[in-house]
């Protein structure tokens, strides 16, 4: 990992040409002059500024504007014919171009929080504040924009020095009480970047873990950092320092990293290496898959207040519920049927999503299942019978229970090659109607 050289360290203009696209390294020079037409000062923050020096790909583009940020964000959208849209609460703007380019504007702002764990109150304020307000050093830079000063790296709080010497450091001693979610953050930046965590840093961080401040967030916004946290490429690494910090307890009182969930969950990166390689094209939920996983330990009872806890969607909770209930059954079959024809092994894996057969070659461990559920994904999930309930009323069947037998049976004959066309399909459907 990289970082900018000496002569570089104050402006990074030349790096920004460099290592941007050029669609938005000129749409940021473009910024800058809309900045000085009307007399404001704005500046490049966020991730995007710390993964340019670390020479890591981001392009996530975040603005601050000394002034009027969201009058800003007008002119500039109605310069480009940009779509726009105003949270005037917190004093941002997401700014979307025609070309389908994202970008967040937003007011440099101060914060206040009534009480820990509450969102924040902001009101306008300098670039200096601003970067205060942020979770760390590392991400509390700043790159001017305006023409004059275009690349000029804003550090006041040592986040270049933090950067190069592997460094998570927060600004102030009561940032994780004014945000708790920051303590999920720091694990996250820190196995990402493989950083440090400061020795204060640590203490303060230690101490919010043990008291009661992340129980106090609402389900979403645990439900994002932990997801988020699940969704790096070594997310097991980052479960074993939650576990160090006795975060888990804040998901579950029994969620506990024993030897084997840990074990469980260095499989997994090996299912999802396999997966990956074998499916390519197919998307899944990378945070989904640890996070059935990390379950794996709990009873059904106990997931199912994990995922009222975190307010998941209904698709995801539905997709653990899934998981939950066939898992262990589908394993446990696959496991005793040596050689099963094509027909049980699609029964046995018709209920699980795809995550949950991730999991399922996790947790076998053995070469024949993964054989197993790469022909069910490949081929046997997508068989079906030609004939259907119209075609059974015209060959004079008479509606009811019996079609979904009938066509359980094709289908099952299909999957095993007992038949191959629709007239195949037809003389097994007049034998069983003759049965």
């Amino acid at each position: 990992m990289k970082l900018v050289a000496s002569q570089d360290r104050h402006n990074l203009g030349a790096l920004m040409r460099r290592r941007l696209p050029a669609k938005i390294f000129k749409r940021l020079q473009e910024i800058g002059r809309l900045a000085d037409a009307t007399s404001m000062s704005a500046y490049l923050v966020g991730g995007l500024v710390r993964d340019l020096l670390l020479g890591r790909q981001n392009l996530d583009v975040d603005i601050a504007v000394e002034g009027d940020g969201m009058a800003f964000a007008r002119r500039l959208a109605d310069r480009y014919g940009a779509g726009l849209k105003v949270f005037d609460r917190f004093a941002t703007a997401l700014v979307v171009f025609p070309d389908g380019f994202k970008l967040d504007v937003a007011t440099a702002r101060c914060e206040s929080y009534a009480h820990p764990t509450a969102l924040p109150t902001v009101e306008p304020s300098s670039i200096k504040d601003d970067l205060y307000r942020r979770d760390f050093t590392i991400n509390a830079l700043a790159i001017r924009l305006n023409a004059s000063h275009f690349g000029e790296l804003v550090d006041f709080y040592g986040g270049q020095r933090d950067l190069e010497r592997k460094v998570i450091r927060v600004l102030h001693a009561r940032s994780f009480v004014d945000d708790p979610t920051r303590v999920f953050r720091a694990i996250r930046f820190e196995q990402r970047f493989g950083f440090h965590i400061e020795k204060h840093t640590l203490t303060l961080l230690k101490e919010a873990a043990a008291s009661d401040l992340v129980r106090r967030l609402s389900g979403p916004r645990l439900r994002n950092e932990v997801m988020r946290l699940l969704s790096e490429q070594a997310p097991a690494r980052a479960i074993r320092r939650m576990a160090e910090f006795d975060l888990l307890r804040f998901l579950h009182a029994d969620l506990a990293l024993t030897s084997h969930l840990a074990g469980l969950l260095v499989d997994l990166g090996k299912s999802l290496a396999w997966w990956t390689k074998r499916f390519p094209r197919r998307p899944f939920d990378r945070a989904l898959v640890y996070f059935i996983g990390l379950m794996d330990e709990l009873s059904e009872s106990a997931t199912h207040a994990v995922v009222k806890r975190l307010a998941l969607p209904g698709e995801q909770a539905h997709k653990i519920s899934l998981a939950k209930r066939h898992l262990a059954p589908a394993l446990r079959s696959l496991v005793r049927q040596r050689s099963p024809k094509p027909s049980e092994t699609y029964r046995t894996l018709a209920d699980l999503p795809d995550e949950g057969l991730i999991l399922l070659v996790a947790k076998a461990r053995s070469k024949d299942i993964a054989r197993l559920v790469s022909a069910y994904v490949t081929t046997q999930q997508h068989v079906k019978p030609s004939l259907n309930g119209t075609d059974l009323k015209a060959l004079g069947i008479k509606p009811g229970p019996v079609y979904k037998k009938i066509l359980d049976r094709l289908l099952e004959a299909r999957l095993n090659g007992e038949v191959k066309t629709k007239a195949d399909e037809r003389k097994l459907v007049k034998k069983l109607a003759e049965v």
